[in-house]
């Protein structure tokens, strides 16, 4: 494809070769990550992910050789050979990853499919070549992490996956080749190592995890150009900092949005909202946001309220508001085909849809029948539909749910030759289809921060690479089933991993009726899910907890109660990803990836690093086996310490999610709360488990960008064990007014006695776990 290296130069971080048939260049963005290029369809890089790409002065040494050049960092050795071949060694001279230098070769598959087919069985498709292709050589100790929201196992080697966002209404299986998100980006665990790549494409492109041929792995594309970035750890969380270095962290929400959420296929009137409202508030069990489906609108038209059913819109959010709820509405991007509808008039007069090869308006069906396209691509219509949100904010809704994005409708995905502006580089539906959703996501953050001033909160179910820096996510249309419920744990993590870090399910399932036992268990989930939201379809059940026995509710009630505790770790999880970009939901290949025995766990995950989760994922099942690594744990509920590196049986009935406390940890709570910002929270809680270890708590008014200008809080709390135990209490940053007055500790060690603050002898109270005292919120020392 490319032919001999001829010549080359160098231009500041870049090397530039020209090869017999077509260009190639290596640009070192910092000494961890390298971008492989080359301008197979455009000149130069047009990236949806990356806005700005900051480079990191750095020392680039250089060498030619008689069969290749060499580029080297402190970190890395990129060996080119002829054909645009290149292998990555680490700064020890250790090879990490080698391209394949034979041709693909396809397993055999014997026999005549016809006849199999006939009975109604489908046969495995033989993978087809692409216009690009990348082949890696396979070493069969790689694990593979990432690409997104795909079903299945978390290590995807021996799997093949195809971006291309695809609304697929049939139950998800492992087999699910296309979901609603496209993420090319993977993270490759190799023996003492672990390393990412970014494939940077936005047609339709191809992930063979070594599905075709065990020798090899390859990622590919329809069209467009080579361009992937190499992104070196070794630590498996450095390449996830570093990933999302270049493509954006998810924000810091809102403190309310990581509150609990109810959602129904549909509220349809203003009586039926109330109604959910004030049973929330009369069974005791917390909310802060109430969904709306596409029934509160007049006639499915976006931007519109059905006055009918919702009589005064502002007044209904208002009066939800007083009872402390937030009102979230959904947006498709399908505008109806209708003369005198202003959406409608305004877009075709300024040409901001997505037209047919000839030019004229595109249409298709989705929920208002004949619809046409806003053209996402285009800044001019992605500021217009910012300004759209202004409708929306003015009604009293505090959020924007964009679905339908992928973009889908009626009639299956759009034709390829649909036309899109995309910002000055004119294109077809080809290119902008696994970005439309993104582009979207965009425009509503933008408008929302515009006229709110606040940080916006927008879900979405189609998404790109990058789109975690305006829109959180769910997984879109999943069953009310026992397999969903264990296939929502590895795609919510590789989510995490690939960037997506204010993610969540369906909380129950959407598709079919969920059962008491189900949810039961799916709330035990959801609890530690970013985005905790309960959601079902028209025609299934009724899925609010108090709609099954006293039991169901019990349990549901128990683990939102949970959340709402936690919710001040949550947020300095939240404040943590915007930094580094680390998912508060994680892996425990993340931490211990030197333990063999977390590189396949697919139903335990980490929540931060103090918090282990073990859910029970099987109907009628009252124990498992859980998997502690490293260190020693402490079961949150029966305060049992044991030994990490270690499995163990758990029993766990119906109301019990196993979850462990790592020893050495401080866990931030608060009180109980009805919903967010029910009341000032003057006393902060310190969950605290006894060894060696640090917490920093972060502080701020919840909601504003103040923050930026350094309006926040933090407290950081040191604590060593040795005869005695002291925590060391300090104040670095004090900012924010609103700042605690005291710190109630709770200690979890039954055999602890005398306290001292200060010097001081205090008294205390005793618990079950251990004991209880209340101290100002001040700088000083407690031991004991």
């Amino acid at each position: 494809m490319f032919g001999k290296i001829v010549n080359y130069k160098k231009e500041n971080s870049k090397l530039i070769i020209n090869f017999e048939k077509k260009i190639g260049i290596i640009d070192v963005i910092n000494p961890h990550v390298i971008n492989i290029f080359s301008p197979l369809k455009y000149e130069k890089h047009f990236s949806r992910a990356i806005e700005t790409l900051e480079y990191e002065e750095c020392e680039i040494n250089f060498q030619s050789f008689d069969t290749y050049l060499e580029l080297s960092t402190n970190a890395l050795i990129i060996k080119i050979y002829d054909d645009f071949k290149v292998d990555f060694y680490d700064s020890n001279k250790q090879l990490l990853c080698e391209d394949y230098r034979d041709e693909r070769e396809p397993f055999i598959r014997r026999g005549d499919s016809y006849l199999f087919e006939q009975e109604g069985h489908k046969s495995e498709e033989v993978s087809s070549s692409h216009k690009i292709e990348i082949i890696k050589k396979m070493y069969n100790d790689e694990k593979f992490y990432g690409l997104g929201e795909k079903t299945g196992h978390l290590n995807k080697k021996g799997y093949e996956y195809t971006m291309w966002n695809t609304d697929d209404a049939s139950p998800h299986v492992e087999s699910h080749k296309t979901l609603y998100k496209s993420i090319p980006f993977f993270i490759t665990l190799r023996k003492n190592t672990s390393f990412g790549i970014f494939f940077d494409n936005t047609f339709k492109t191809y992930f063979d995890m070594g599905k075709e041929n065990s020798n090899y792995y390859y990622f590919g594309a329809d069209d467009g150009n080579l361009d992937y970035y190499f992104i070196a750890g070794p630590e498996f969380n450095k390449v996830v900092s570093r990933y999302t270095s270049l493509t954006g962290t998810t924000p810091l929400p809102q403190m309310w949005t990581l509150g609990h959420q109810q959602s129904r296929y549909t509220y349809d009137s203003k009586e039926r909202l109330l109604e959910i409202a004030d049973n929330f508030r009369e069974k005791d069990i917390p909310c802060d946001v109430l969904h709306l489906d596409i029934d509160y609108m007049d006639d499915f038209k976006v931007f519109t309220w059905d006055e009918k059913k919702f009589p005064s819109p502002k007044e209904i959010t208002k009066e939800l508001s007083n009872n402390g709820f937030k009102v979230v509405t959904i947006i498709d991007p399908g505008v109806k085909k209708a003369r005198g509808y202003s959406m409608y008039d305004e877009g075709l007069k300024n040409g901001f849809f997505a037209t047919d090869k000839d030019g004229v308006t595109y249409i298709n069906k989705v929920w208002p029948g004949d619809s046409a396209f806003p053209d996402f691509s285009d800044t001019l219509v992605r500021d217009w539909w910012a300004d759209k949100q202004k409708l929306m904010i003015d009604s009293g809704v505090s959020g924007i749910w964009n679905d339908m994005n992928e973009p889908a409708s009626f009639n299956g995905p759009l034709p390829d030759d649909v036309q899109f502006k995309n910002d000055g580089r004119p294109t077809d539906h080809r290119e902008v289809h696994n970005v439309y959703g993104h582009l979207m996501s965009k425009a509503t953050f933008n408008g929302i921060k515009k006229y709110t001033a606040k940080r916006p909160f927008v879900i979405t179910r189609a998404c790109y690479a990058g789109s975690q820096k305006y829109s959180t996510a769910w997984t879109g249309d999943n069953q009310s089933s026992w397999e969903h419920l264990r296939m929502a744990v590895p795609m919510l993590l590789n989510l995490g991993i690939s960037g997506m870090a204010f993610v969540g399910t369906d909380v129950g399932g959407f598709i079919s009726d969920c059962t008491p036992e189900l949810l039961s268990r799916w709330v035990q989930i959801g609890c530690f899910s970013p985005l905790f939201r309960n959601h079902s379809a028209v025609v299934t059940r009724d899925q609010e907890p108090w709609s099954f026995d006293d039991t169901t509710s019990n349990i549901y009630r128990k683990y939102v109660k949970l959340r709402y505790k936690l919710i001040p770790y949550l947020y300095d999880l939240m404040k943590e990803c915007e930094s580094n970009g680390l998912p508060a939901m994680r892996p425990l290949v993340l931490h211990y990836t030197d333990d063999k025995n977390v590189h396949e766990l697919n139903d335990e995950f980490l929540f931060g690093e103090s918090i282990l989760v073990a859910p029970i994922l099987e109907q009628g099942k009252n124990f498992r086996a859980v998997y502690l690594p490293d260190g020693y744990w402490i079961d949150y509920w029966t305060g049992e310490i044991i030994k990490g590196q270690n499995h163990i049986l758990k029993k766990a009935e119906l109301d019990t999610c196993p979850i462990y406390i790592k020893k050495g940890s401080i866990i931030p709570n608060y009180p109980e709360l009805n919903y967010i910002g029910e009341k000032e929270v003057d006393t902060l809680t310190l969950d605290i488990y006894p060894g060696n270890g640090n917490y920093t708590h972060y502080q701020d008014d919840g909601s504003s960008y103040n923050y930026k200008n350094g309006e926040f809080n933090l407290y950081k709390f040191t604590m060593t064990k040795n005869e005695d135990t002291i925590i060391k209490i300090e104040i670095p940053h004090k900012n924010y007014e609103e700042f605690y007055m005291n710190f109630k500790i709770k200690i979890n060690d039954k055999n602890t006695n005398n306290i001292l603050f200060n010097g001081e002898i205090l008294s205390y109270d005793k618990t079950a776990s251990g004991i209880e005292f209340i101290i100002p919120a001040v700088e000083g020392q407690i031991k004991f």
